[in-house]
């Protein structure tokens, strides 16, 4: 037994009896809401003429359109070939009309190297020009800088040493330096290292004469004699132990007997590892044996003589002018009127 479905009724206050579909309802029929009697004519909910016809896209593109009367300028994407606009609340920091040259604000400085080394002018530095409380010597002060031996010395043999130096001190346009560290390439360093040998390596506190505690690290290979066939090189442990303590005797003699200036000038041409090769040949022939880095771990009171000292011949005293003698300038005489 079914049941059949009866038509919705509904009943208007002018069609009392008349019966709606609910098929009118849905489709827009003007009976189903009657005009009341009021001037303002009612609209049906369902009628297709009140329906917004203006979508996401069209009410983006009028922005565009404003944005575009805002700017005058007309930007087309590449892609989809629409127009975008160039107009942006917040300014992009690289046009070139918002924004600065940070290197309008900064100046350069000549990095001077100390009188050890033979070239002085060893390049420069960028740095922001003094403002307000900000001072740009303040700002240079304790940099440290990483330069090959064979750029200070001219000579590439040493291109494996790299260099540190400090700026302790700006006199004008100029920052003086001085020594810092010491360091061998990676490079040099393994390509040292082979089969069937033995390495030895010791490191050892020791202060100079003008109160620099550094840390010196050596590092040594054996080699094969003269007359060997054996295709190892093994050093044994006891040999070993001598060969180091023999390490920590040089490099403590060697540093401690002189300032820091002296000592940097040993570095140089290798003078402590050649030393400790000829003294460690009685107990096993040694190769390419080299103070491979130094640490300073305390540095004394900053003394700007000492600092000058190293930078004699410089000319970073007179930087800011001196005084010409005008030997042909005759006073003229004095006038009775003017």
């Amino acid at each position: 037994m079914g049941f059949r479905q009866q038509p919705m009724t509904i009943s208007g206050p002018e069609e009392d009896e008349s019966s709606i579909c609910l098929a009118d309802l849905l489709g827009g029929n003007s009976r189903a809401f009657p005009p009341s009697s009021s001037s303002t004519p009612r609209h049906s909910l369902f009628d297709a003429t009140s329906r917004p016809t203006a979508t996401r896209a069209t009410q983006r593109d009028k922005k565009r359109e404003s944005n575009h009367r805002l700017t005058g300028t007309i930007h087309y994407n590449p892609i989809t070939q629409k127009p975008r606009s160039s107009y942006s609340a917040f300014p992009s920091p690289f046009n070139e009309n918002n924004s600065v040259d940070p290197f309008t604000r900064k100046d350069w400085y000549d990095i001077k190297a100390p009188s050890t080394f033979e070239v002085r002018n060893v390049g420069k530095t960028l740095v922001n020009r003094t403002q307000g409380m900000k001072n740009a010597n303040d700002a240079l002060k304790g940099r440290v800088l990483e330069i090959s031996l064979a750029d200070l010395n001219k000579s590439e043999e040493h291109s494996f040493r790299k260099i540190k130096l400090r700026v302790d001190e700006v006199q004008g346009k100029n920052c003086l330096t001085n020594f810092h560290g010491m360091d061998m390439t990676s490079d040099k360093l393994r390509s040292m290292v082979r089969k069937w040998q033995s390495i030895i390596e010791a490191h050892v506190d020791v202060k100079t004469t003008d109160g620099y505690l550094l840390r010196l690290f050596a590092v040594a290979f054996t080699k094969k004699g003269v007359h060997q066939v054996k295709k190892t090189t093994y050093a044994q442990t006891a040999q070993i132990r001598q060969i180091r303590k023999k390490m920590f005797e040089i490099m403590i003699a060697q540093a401690s007997s002189c300032d820091l200036k002296e000592l940097v000038q040993k570095f140089v041409p290798e003078v402590i590892g050649s030393e400790i090769e000829k003294s460690c040949k009685s107990i096993y022939p040694l190769r390419d044996v080299f103070v491979r880095k130094v640490k300073i771990l305390k540095a004394p009171k900053f003394d700007l003589g000492k600092l000058l000292e190293l930078h004699s011949g410089a000319d970073v005293e007179n930087t800011t002018g001196a005084k010409v003698e005008r030997k042909d300038f005759k006073e003229p005489a004095v006038l009775a009127e003017v």
